[in-house]
């Protein structure tokens, strides 16, 4: 890639809404402009360039985007050097209606091309004009970009790109397009790569993670995949996020048990629990199943953590519905969920549905069904106290509250704590220490460390250095039947 030299001396700032996805979008977005001349806006300071990498998903997203170009417009008028661009799914979704609303706007691309940015915003200042490029499929994976990842320690990894459910309520798919695997030896590449960095901790990202391997005509690819990322020397934790019930196998379950590199963390989406509700959404998944599976990980790994995803308020969704969808949230015993109110997105076969239920419904129900989750986590928590806990240091979440003196970690179950201070402790550390109280969303470990281990992730950290991965191939994965997964450090 070549240097805009027009870019020298100029700082941007990327804001990121929406799911990892974007996050990880968002690492490529800040590692391009890096890598074309610009430098990252120190805090406090006002951005020559200033990149929104949207979201799509809820119904307030649209509401949210033109709000926040909104509050731009000042300091675009008192500098009209200054330069706005707009990403993600929600610039593929309404493409120059973004320019046509908000015409101080200079750059929009899709979610197939976050590539071309550098390029277009040179663009734009040649020609005047605003640029907008919405590509319709993926050319090259955003892996394949230069990163500058937000954490030293810890990394998002993308397996696929894409979706190929047609979930009524969704429109991820109509905006990522259909499911692209890249092939396991480039993936575990990228994973070397960050490992040889100092990184401890990777996510292995997807829409629909267990759908890996589908371009391979391999069914067991991702719990293939799952192993060899866990047999990386030096890596000490592997997440994945997210899978879908309808494609989960009992082979992921026997691979997360067996590898002791994988967290025994699981987010498996539920939405509902009432077959009728779950049919009209399209998931391809009952209730049953979806409780035998957690049964069966909870066999395997009987300290997993569950999580989910659960909607209120789905068209048609009747009180006896909902009263399904309850008694699955007690059975599951889940130790946290993301739940949403329903929200209408136009182009949805769900946006269509007759039995659009009222906002006062709903909000009754979301209510019940969040008082019922906090008891459930609750305790949960509760149950972990008196347990020594192996936490990752984290930044953000780890720096030093001045009022309790305390530092905060992941658990290896995902849980966060907050655990007492000590001396050279840093983000990206390793320390145990035994959990001494619980609340509905974090544990409390006040107490001396049992143990602390300063890592190479932590020495990243103290020097204010990250990870920058250049990408690790070109182009887009080959389809056909994939060489099997290699050793540690080789190729696919």
């Amino acid at each position: 890639m070549t240097t805009d030299l027009q870019a020298a001396g100029r700082t941007y700032r990327v804001r990121t809404y929406g799911c990892q996805m974007n996050v990880h979008d968002s690492e490529r977005l800040s590692g391009l402009l890096e890598a074309a001349g610009y430098t990252a806006a120190p805090e406090g300071t006002d951005a020559d360039v200033v990149v929104l990498n949207t979201c799509a998903v809820r119904e307030n997203a649209d509401n949210r985007l033109y709000g926040n170009l909104g509050h731009l417009r000042p300091a675009k008028d008192a500098n009209p050097g200054m330069q706005i661009a707009v990403g993600g799914c929600l610039a593929q979704k309404d493409r120059g209606e973004i320019v046509r609303r908000a015409p101080w706007v200079d750059v929009v691309f899709g979610t197939h091309n976050v590539g071309s940015l550098p390029a277009l915003l040179q663009r734009a200042r040649h020609n005047a004009e605003a640029q907008v490029e919405i590509a319709e499929a993926l050319e090259v994976f955003p892996s394949t970009l230069p990163a500058k990842r937000d954490s030293a320690y810890s990394g998002w990894v993308s397996i696929s790109v894409g979706c190929n459910n047609t979930c009524t309520f969704c429109i991820v798919p109509a905006l990522r397009g259909k499911e692209k695997d890249r092939r396991p030896g480039e993936i575990l590449a990228e994973v070397q790569a960050l490992v040889d960095q100092g990184v401890l901790e990777v996510t292995l990202l997807g829409q629909n993670v267990n759908a890996y391997g589908v371009e391979f005509r391999n069914r067991g690819a991702f719990a293939d995949l799952l192993r060899a990322t866990g047999r990386i020397e030096g890596l000490e934790r592997v997440r994945f996020t997210s899978p879908h019930p309808r494609e989960f196998t009992d082979d992921v379950i026997t691979a997360m048990a067996e590898t002791p590199a994988v967290c025994h963390q699981l987010h498996m989406p539920l939405q509902s629990g009432s077959d009728d509700v779950l049919r009209r959404m399209r998931r391809g998944y009952r209730q049953d199943r979806y409780l035998g599976i957690i049964d069966r990980v909870r066999a395997a790994m009987p300290d997993a953590a569950i999580t989910t995803d659960v909607i209120v308020g789905f068209p048609g969704e009747t009180a006896a519905d909902f009263e399904q969808t309850l008694d699955v949230v007690r059975q599951a015993r889940f130790a946290s969920a993301f739940t949403f109110q329903y929200s209408k997105r136009p182009g949805t076969p769900a946006a269509e549905m007759e039995g659009q239920l009222p906002k006062e419904v709903v909000q009754e129900r979301y209510l019940r069904l969040t008082a019922l989750q906090d008891d459930i986590s609750w305790a949960e928590n509760r149950a972990q106290v008196g347990r020594t806990v192996e936490l990752l240091v984290a930044a953000g979440e780890g720096s030093k509250d001045a009022r309790t003196g305390r530092l905060s970690g992941r658990a290896r179950d995902g849980r966060l704590v907050h655990f007492t201070a000590a001396d050279g402790v840093r983000p990206g550390d390793v320390v145990e220490t035994v959990v001494t109280q619980a609340a509905p969303h974090h544990l409390v470990a006040d107490g001396p460390l049992r143990s602390h281990r300063r890592t190479r992730a932590g020495d990243a950290h103290e020097a204010g250095t990250r990870p920058s991965t250049p990408g690790v191939s070109l182009g887009m994965p080959r389809v056909g039947v994939p060489a099997p997964l290699a050793p540690v450090g080789g190729c696919g």
